[in-house]
């Protein structure tokens, strides 16, 4: 018997049996009683079915990187998730195994059991020397990597002393005007051993440009670099609205620092293509993820046009995601986004390099599912939500404090935080098998079901022209704010239940719990290291380099350089990033986001 027929058989004894089980098991249940009235689908509003087997494994998935402009789909070694029947399942090819294409199983062969995922718990406030404390305590705590949270000056490139600014310093992030705060804040770091992440956007040039410096005048070589900027400028005309210049100078901007990195710093990750920000501001799991690979084709695709390979750069490409409430819609969200970006990636832009395909990524707990009412129950839904990133096979995790609805997290919150990830990695047993869900006929259906709908949006995308394009009509942002909507009418309703909030009230309860505030002298000690460092600089220095810049920012087209060497030579002379950001708006201009309609 071959084995397309004893899937047939297989088949037919399943319907029997199914068949059979409704007719002696459910529909008596339901005469007795019936179910509850609740609404049973995920988050992004995908019906969940009473009961899953292997009936449920197909879904007529448009798994094809169809593309723009006429190119022909590719049929995924005749994949039974476009045929719609579930008779053709084959684990085998359909799921694989870990560390094999299509990687739904995870990019590892080993999973956990070889290194656990990297527990990067996010930290910045106040003046660079509060965060280099904080820093310190968490590497002491257990912490494996640094991630730097900057403040809303340094995310708008203005510095602290810019009357923009007024109000802001310190309060969700750390300020960082000048490499003498980014040496401050690095201080005493092993860089050399432990990477870093920078969620930075539309500065995250300069900034990385200071980052290296600061490294270098410590003994750290560039190639000894590893970490991540953030770096996704598409995101935020989707999602976070921290723009800075038009699309146009700001992709610029990003292909450099991709350039730069393939030739400069082989261990670092350029651009963090990033769906957290695009959930944060209310979209659908599903959108999360048809977004944020729609912008990751966007930089591939502008690095291709800037001449480099695709496997010059795409193995330093990393992604970031968010984990919700809706457990195991995340769990088949972290699985579906392998498969589809090694699809991409082999059959759209043909990379021969097998990292190039991975879909490496790191997680974060949802803030925006965090409340203010009943704080503690909180640690609750970080800690599913953690673990649904685990289960996912991230590679990376911050946990969010119960805290951070209220301020930026406590130093017992943020360690409390981090001990929820140390408790699932060390008692929980979950890092033990490799990806322990593979084959549940729930998660493997919802993980097949996820990736169709995402090919609907990414060919969606490609016929308006690519992510881009889609931006500048507003296509990606009156999608996301739609489902905002659904999903806001939903819990005004009680459909959607946030114990807490619309359930299980407390009405006498008022929150108690301690806040962070930026310490007093923080941001007197971050002005006077700034107007010092404006004092003691080469002033002919700072010119040439101001001049530097904004002449290789005007260049044009093909005629364009790469402006990275241009900001690691204004970060040794101490430009400040205030200075540079507005040289770079003398030239680029400031973007300003149409009215939606």
């Amino acid at each position: 018997m071959s084995d397309t027929q004893r899937r047939a058989a297989s088949a037919m004894r399943w319907a029997s049996r199914h068949d059979e089980w409704t007719r002696q098991r459910l529909d008596p249940a339901l005469r007795r009683g019936g179910e509850r009235q609740s609404r049973f689908s995920t988050i992004s509003d995908l019906e969940i079915e009473r009961l899953y087997g292997p009936w449920s494994w197909a879904g007529d998935v448009d798994g094809h990187p169809s593309g723009a402009g006429g190119a022909t789909a590719v049929d995924h070694h005749g994949d039974p998730l476009r045929s719609g029947r579930w008779d053709d399942f084959d684990p085998v090819r359909d799921v694989g195994l870990p560390g094999d294409p299509p990687f739904i199983r995870g990019i590892h062969p080993t999973g956990y059991r070889t290194r656990l995922w990297t527990m990067r718990m996010f930290a910045g406030f106040g003046a660079a020397e509060d965060t280099n404390d904080r820093f310190r305590q968490l590497l002491a705590a257990g912490q494996t990597g640094l991630s730097v949270a900057y403040d809303m000056p340094t995310l708008y490139g203005y510095d602290t002393d810019d009357p923009e600014a007024e109000g802001e310093f310190g309060t969700c992030g750390v300020g960082v005007s000048s490499l003498a705060d980014m040496e401050v804040l690095l201080d005493g770091l092993p860089l050399d051993r432990v990477s870093t992440s920078m969620t930075i956007n539309s500065p995250a040039a300069p900034i990385w440009a200071m980052y290296i410096v600061a490294a270098e005048k410590s003994g750290v070589s560039r190639e000894q670099l590893e970490g991540t900027t953030q770096n996704d400028i598409l995101k935020e005309f989707v999602a976070q609205k921290e723009f800075l210049f038009p699309p146009g100078p700001s992709m610029r901007l990003v292909t450099d620092t991709i350039e730069f990195g393939a030739q400069e710093l082989p261990k670092w990750n350029t651009v963090s293509i990033s769906g957290y920000h695009i959930r944060e501001a209310g979209s659908t799991a599903i959108q999360e993820l048809a977004f944020t690979i729609a912008d990751g084709m966007a930089y591939v695709e502008a690095a291709l046009e800037r001449g480099l390979r695709v496997d010059d750069f795409a193995p330093r490409l990393s992604f970031f995601f968010n984990s919700h409430s809706d457990f195991f819609e995340e769990i088949a969200k972290f699985r579906a986004a392998r498969r589809i970006w090694w699809k991409l990636m082999t059959e759209r832009y043909r990379a021969e390099n097998v990292r190039s395909t991975w879909m490496r990524f790191h997680t974060q707990t949802a803030g925006v599912s965090l409340t203010p009412q009943q704080p503690l129950n909180n640690l609750t839904r970080v800690a599913l939500q953690a673990l649904a990133a685990v289960l996912g096979g991230t590679q990376s995790l911050h946990t969010d404090a119960f805290d951070e609805a209220l301020a930026v997290p406590t130093a017992e919150a943020a360690l409390l935080a981090l001990r929820q990830q140390q408790i699932l990695a060390e008692e929980t047993g979950v890092a033990n098998t490799v990806d322990p869900l593979g084959g549940s006929w729930f998660v493997e259906s919802l993980t097949n079901e996820t990736e169709r709908q995402v090919w609907r949006y990414l060919d969606e995308i490609d016929r308006r022209g690519g992510m881009v394009a889609a931006i500048t009509e507003g296509y990606p942002q009156r999608e996301i704010g739609d489902a905002a909507y659904r999903y806001q009418r939903e819990f005004d309703a009680g459909q959607r239940r946030i114990v807490g909030v619309n359930a299980y009230r407390d009405e006498s309860e008022a929150p108690t719990v301690p806040v962070l505030s930026v310490p007093a002298g923080s941001l007197e000690r971050h002005l006077a290291r700034l107007e010092r460092t404006r004092r003691e600089r080469d002033a002919a220095a700072v010119d040439a380099a101001l001049a530097g810049l904004r002449e290789a920012a005007s260049r044009p087209g093909t005629s364009a350089t790469n402006l990275m060497p241009h900001f690691i030579r204004c970060a040794r002379a101490y430009v400040t990033l205030g200075e540079q950001c507005a040289a770079l708006r003398g030239v680029f201009g400031e973007y300003r986001e149409p009215v939606a309609v």
